[in-house]
């Protein structure tokens, strides 16, 4: 074993155990997909959980789950979809102490429409602040109590220091930064933003987990590592000038391509 950041992956149940012996060979953090659905989250999920921890005898990664994100904002001005966003976190929770995870995939609620009306309206910065508490204040709190951290994922963000700022003025320990590279790549390409290496510089020491991801600028392609066109020595080294120990994802459409996306990397000597 080596002093490189060692590769996690992001599956399903249709794929974890077909990479099983892969997660078991090191420490590879782990990050399940099966609970981002609101008919899963609604239904019974305690065989699937069950399931997932039976596969999962013997390892010895950080476990997590993406929460769940589909159709609304953690920062909605609306009370009544607050609540339901509430509902959803508090849900997630449960999942996490059902397979004992420590982390939660959210959405940053920043967009790009929101960046280009920036001091139109001045009131909207404390207005999505006073959202984002609201919605999330319970949740961090049980979050913190059981050892659980959100980690907040760029997802339109042009301003790479927009979640940071965010998470100071919520206060919480349980809440840190996660990058997703291929968003953040978009958004370089398409909307002006800076590079990636930038979005994960400016996280610091706050963050906690990284979306590994190949694309080409114009769309979410989670493609394959080296199918792309980011510039992963400028990733790597970005993410050790951090000085964090976050969790390192790849989180790829076709989940055939996660070893090979390793084995890549590694013959680059950025990871293993």
């Amino acid at each position: 074993m080596t002093s490189l950041p060692i590769l996690g992956a992001a599956l399903d149940g249709a794929s974890l155990e077909a990479h099983r012996d892969w997660l078991l060979e090191a420490p590879r953090d782990l990050e399940l997909q099966h609970f981002v659905d609101a008919d899963v989250l609604d239904g019974d999920w305690s065989g699937l959980a069950a399931e997932t921890a039976r596969l999962l005898d013997g390892h010895e990664g950080r476990l997590g789950i993406h929460g769940p994100f589909w159709g609304f904002t953690i920062a909605s001005y609306d009370p009544e979809v607050r609540r339901i966003v509430a509902r959803r976190m508090d849900q997630a929770l449960d999942v996490c102490a059902a397979v004992k995870g420590t982390h939660v995939v959210i959405h940053s609620p920043f967009t790009t429409w929101g960046y280009n009306h920036r001091g139109l309206y001045p009131a909207d910065t404390d207005r999505m602040l006073s959202a984002a508490r609201h919605t999330l204040g319970a949740a961090l709190e049980r979050a913190a109590d059981m050892g659980v951290t959100f980690v907040l994922e760029n997802i339109e963000d042009v301003e790479p220091t927009d979640r940071a700022v965010l998470c100071e003025a919520l206060g919480w320990q349980a809440l840190e930064l996660s990058i997703d590279t291929g968003h953040a790549h978009y958004a370089h390409a398409s909307t002006g933003a800076p590079p990636v290496d930038f979005f994960i510089r400016a996280a610091g020491p706050r963050l906690g987990h990284v979306h590994l991801q190949d694309a080409d600028g114009f769309a979410d392609r989670h493609w394959q590592i080296g199918h792309g066109t980011i510039l992963w020595p400028a990733v790597f080294a970005a993410i050790a000038q951090t000085g964090a120990n976050p969790r390192l994802i790849l989180e790829l459409r076709d989940k055939s391509g996660v070893i090979p996306s390793a084995r890549y990397l590694q013959s680059l000597g950025l990871a293993e």
